[in-house]
């Protein structure tokens, strides 16, 4: 069953693009991985230092074996302690219905 996850990012200010710059190389890299399924990126429109990844894996488990130590992963791990304000907000979600106009 695919698992979703919601992650919630308080940026500093001054990191705002290396932030954006570093999650785009990791966003575009994932999308070939073959337990991806999709993600959706939003910015908050009342403050642009906050943002909300959605990402949906095939797999829970691969996430956690292969996924999160990827290599191009790694430099994202690394900085994100000097990207933001607070640690990121990190939840799972399992699917219960989806809709879509597609």
């Amino acid at each position: 069953m695919s698992v979703t996850y919601v992650i919630g990012f308080t940026v500093k200010p001054a990191e705002r693009e290396r932030f954006l710059a570093l999650l785009t190389d990791v966003l575009d890299a994932m999308r070939n991985e073959a337990t991806f399924v999709n993600a959706t990126f939003h910015r908050d429109p009342a403050d642009p230092c906050r943002f909300l990844l959605h990402e949906t894996w095939a797999d829970h488990q691969d996430v956690l074996d292969v996924q999160l130590s990827r290599s191009y992963r790694q430099a994202w791990h690394e900085a994100l302690p000097d990207l933001l304000v607070e640690p990121r907000a990190i939840s799972m979600w399992e699917p219960v219905r989806r809709d879509s106009r597609d």
